[in-house]
């Protein structure tokens, strides 16, 4: 993700002035732009192209002189010739912010296109790279925007003082979350009768006391932000706290409110900033305070992410709790090569296993697996990949079995290698840093390797 070159911010003009220099087209769009605000709006230039007298502007025909900056909150400048220089010379040396239309390197802010459902406004901006971009994703939002938002923003407004008297923190969140979200309440606006079923929310919401907490744990998918789903993103909005772990992207952290708590509880092999026990005491603790607490979980919490114990921890204590599927990092390996883990005469199954720990009797088992057709996914194994190999040829399983590893399943970054369970064996390439899945069995031979590195000069076949 690239980071923005301006900061995105709502500019008070209340009271002060809006100075466009300039008297054709681009003066005249950026004037209908101007007039959405409360600002006064003055269009100066020598000689007028364009009939303004519909708008509620103030029109100067003459030349620009520098004092028409006084009182100005912005200046765009829409004339190539005299007056445009020393329209920019004035403003710079004025410290007011300019806008030079269509010459975005003399720019101080850019007009974004923007959603006017006031005192609601969305703006898209793309710093003037792709203004026609702007404009068609502009026009998505619309089409899914109430009509009735601004209204709905008005009315939570009107309600603040009412709001803080009897509510505080969470609670007084829930009630506007409820509010601004509630089909009731938006119909009882369009009666006219908004500001009545408002102080019945609020009153409802104020018999209830203190709300009881209750701890979402969401698998945060293979680390790309788009693989999260859709019930994930909503509770994430919803978090007063985001606990999440090492491997969830910042991109992902970023999804929940600006005004959530954050705690990184970041476990990683040989360093645990928190113990498990820890951990489940923190959840119990923050669902205990009424905290509506989103445990972030890379891949799927209930795929190796010790969810049997904090979900212990919180029926224990009566915490509520809900579950957020996520996609794991094999089902995210297997996508990033073709792999058809279970595929007809091929493939009659798919094993989950972590190698890291495994002892004889599941290394024998899962040999007998892999030798059976069945295809295994091993999770926690980079470091073991080698002996785990050996020992699965020790305990029965063909050397020339397929074997693919996917490093940062999921990611942009990802990196493939491809062998046999032989090559695997023999160590001779060095993995590639972050957390592997290693499959083992025929499928692997059915996807898309070929941008892999081999694990030895032995190759398998890419069918």
């Amino acid at each position: 993700m690239g980071e923005l070159k301006t900061f995105p911010v709502s500019y008070k003009v209340e009271g002060k002035r809006i100075v466009i220099v300039g008297g054709g087209d681009e003066a005249l769009n950026k004037a209908r732009l101007a007039i959405k605000t409360t600002a006064s709006v003055v269009i100066i230039a020598a000689h007028m192209e364009i009939d303004f007298s519909e708008l509620p502007v103030t029109v100067l025909e003459r030349p620009f002189e520098p004092d028409d900056l006084i009182g100005a909150a912005l200046v765009f400048v829409a004339d190539e010739g005299p007056d445009g220089e020393a329209a920019k010379l004035a403003a710079r040396s004025r410290g007011i912010p300019l806008n030079v239309v269509d010459v975005p390197h003399e720019c101080d802010f850019y007009t974004p296109s923007i959603i006017d459902r006031a005192p609601i406004s969305i703006a898209i901006a793309s710093e003037g790279d792709a203004p026609v971009l702007a404009r068609l994703i502009r026009a998505r939002i619309e089409a899914v925007l109430s009509p009735h938002v601004g209204a709905l923003a008005a009315l939570a407004g009107a309600m603040r003082d009412k709001v803080a008297a009897v509510l505080e923190g969470a609670a007084a969140r829930r009630y506007y979350e409820e509010l601004v979200t509630s089909p009731e309440v938006e119909a009882a606006l369009i009666r006219g009768q908004g500001a009545e079923k408002a102080e019945a929310v609020l009153a409802q919401h104020a018999s209830l006391g203190k709300a009881p907490g209750v701890v979402w744990l969401i698998g945060a998918g293979p680390g790309s932000e788009d693989l999260l789903t859709l019930r994930a993103q909503r509770l994430l909005q919803e978090a007063d706290v985001i606990v999440h772990d090492q491997l969830v992207p910042t991109a992902v952290v970023d999804m929940g409110r600006r005004d959530a708590e954050r705690i990184l509880v970041g476990k990683q092999k040989g360093h645990h900033s928190f113990t498990q026990a820890e951990i489940n005491a923190l959840l119990v603790r923050l669902g205990g305070e009424g905290k509506r607490v989103a445990r972030l979980k890379s891949g799927d919490p209930m795929i190796f992410g010790r969810a049997g114990e904090e979900l212990e921890a919180l029926r224990g204590a009566g915490i509520a709790y809900q579950i957020v599927p996520g996609i794991t990092a094999a089902l995210a390996a297997a996508s990033d090569t073709a792999t058809p883990v279970t595929l007809r005469k091929v493939s009659t199954g798919f094993v989950l296993a972590t190698a890291h720990g495994a002892n004889s009797e599941e290394l024998k088992h899962w040999a007998a697996l892999a030798s059976a057709g069945l295809t295994l996914a091993l999770y926690m194994g980079k470091s073991v990949a080698a002996p785990t190999a050996a020992r699965l040829i020790g305990e029965g399983a063909s050397p020339l079995i397929p074997v693919g590893v996917v490093i940062r399943a999921g990611r942009k970054t990802r990196k493939l290698y491809r062998g046999t369970l032989g090559s695997l064996a023999s160590g001779q390439v060095e993995l590639d840093d972050g957390p592997a899945i290693i499959f083992v069995g025929n499928s692997i031979a059915h996807g898309d390797w070929e941008a892999a590195v081999n694990l030895a000069v032995q190759e398998f076949r890419v069918a």
